[in-house]
């Protein structure tokens, strides 16, 4: 097991080679062409903005995702789609969700917070050249005037290429608006001939929406299909 350092060229390791918690490699930078070929081969960055000068490159050999066409949709979220409350959308404002995921519940002044302002630059920048996109969850306003504002109250992030969206963060200012959001994503991505969204790691939230476990030569071998998302 090793850590690699990285250094000017853009490469990456052989993930079966890093740490058993998925880190492989430190150093680098957060250019688009790095982080296009690091999602490209399974790779994310993961670090501490406060304690860290250099990112830290994650590629877990095993895999959280959740294929689109088998996205969990319990009884009460099937009754929150149909009573139209909130207004999904898709990259209406890629800044106020990012920023939302950074600092909701006050995460980004927390232990091990890492979603900076060098992350929040670099996937701007991606979503700038069409390749990160957001899922906005809005909740209509009562207003005095005739048109009726929306308030952003949740939504997601992530990196969209090759057949995959690679899922980052999302946040949520009301009860179910990241599982709103990520079940209009599944959705899009199915329609589109995505095959599948890269959750990173398990967590409850996920596990409730149909993720499961695959390895990663599994992963790369859906990856590199190569069939348009």
């Amino acid at each position: 097991m090793a850590v690699y350092q990285l250094d000017d060229e853009l490469w990456f390791p052989d993930p079966h080679l890093g740490e058993e918690d998925g880190l492989v490699a430190v150093g680098g930078d957060l250019s688009t062409n790095r982080l296009l070929l690091a999602y490209s081969n399974g790779f994310f960055p993961w670090f501490s903005f406060r304690d860290s000068e250099e990112p830290h490159w994650y590629c877990p050999l095993d895999r959280y995702v959740i294929f689109p066409k088998e996205i969990h949709i319990s009884h009460s979220m099937k009754q929150l789609i149909h009573q139209n409350k909130y207004l999904v959308t898709f990259n209406h404002d890629f800044d106020g969700v990012i920023r939302g995921c950074s600092s909701v519940d006050g995460r980004n002044q927390q232990f091990g917070a890492w979603l900076g302002p060098n992350i929040i630059k670099a996937y701007t920048e991606l979503n700038r050249l069409g390749y990160a996109a957001s899922v906005e969850v809005w909740e209509p306003q009562n207003t005095s005037t005739e048109q009726r504002e929306a308030k952003l109250v949740g939504g997601l992030y992530g990196v969209a290429i090759r057949n995959a969206f690679f899922g980052e963060s999302m946040f949520s200012l009301v009860p179910n608006a990241s599982k709103l959001a990520l079940i209009h994503l599944a959705k899009a991505l199915d329609a589109l001939g995505g095959l599948f969204i890269d959750c990173q790691f398990e967590t409850p939230h996920l596990k409730s929406m149909g993720g499961k476990h695959i390895s990663y030569d599994e992963y790369m071998e859906i990856l590199n299909q190569q069939e348009p998302c």
